[in-house]
């Protein structure tokens, strides 16, 4: 087992979005709607320094979404192959993200967590992260990005968890 010293942190190129989204296929909770090459490759064109990848001798081993609006810092996608957690990873790369967050002039960072996922909830609060219960989300597909659930129709968790990232 390594330690933290042995996981480089880079940004991700255009190049990693098949190699992204396959490793979030194994190792990251539930999908979003921009899980298709063009939301990556979207996503390391507007903001070329977002993307964080954890990498060991080579391997991807994690990832998380360091996205600065100007106003707030925002954190998504935090995701470890689950064969190198409790290693330091999810470490590494929330110290990198806060590290970009500060010299960009952020004041405090946010993350998206899944309700139902207690391991991310632990390594969240390890790291100095609290949930703020009197916070919603309010989300809403934009026009041409897929059929937008009906109003009442039943959901799936599954479903009902793409919809709401």
């Amino acid at each position: 087992m390594g330690g933290m010293s042995d996981v480089h942190i880079r940004a991700a190129g255009a190049g990693d979005a098949e190699a992204v989204l396959a490793f979030w296929k194994r190792a990251a909770e539930g999908v979003s709607v921009s899980d298709d090459i063009e939301g990556v490759r979207g996503l390391v064109a507007r903001d070329p320094e977002a993307l964080l990848l954890a990498e060991r001798d080579g391997e991807l081993v994690g990832t998380v979404i360091a996205g600065f609006d100007g106003w707030r810092c925002h954190l998504y996608r935090l995701a470890v192959a689950p064969e190198r957690r409790r290693q330091g990873v999810a470490t590494a790369l929330l110290a990198a993200a806060e590290r970009r967050f500060a010299a960009l002039g952020g004041r405090r960072a946010d993350a998206m967590v899944l309700h139902a996922n207690e391991q991310a909830h632990h390594a969240w609060a390890a790291r100095g992260y609290e949930r703020q219960p009197h916070w919603g989300r309010w989300v809403k597909p934009l026009p041409g990005q897929g059929p937008a659930p009906t109003a009442g129709a039943a959901r799936s968790p599954a479903e009902a968890s793409a919809a709401d990232r």
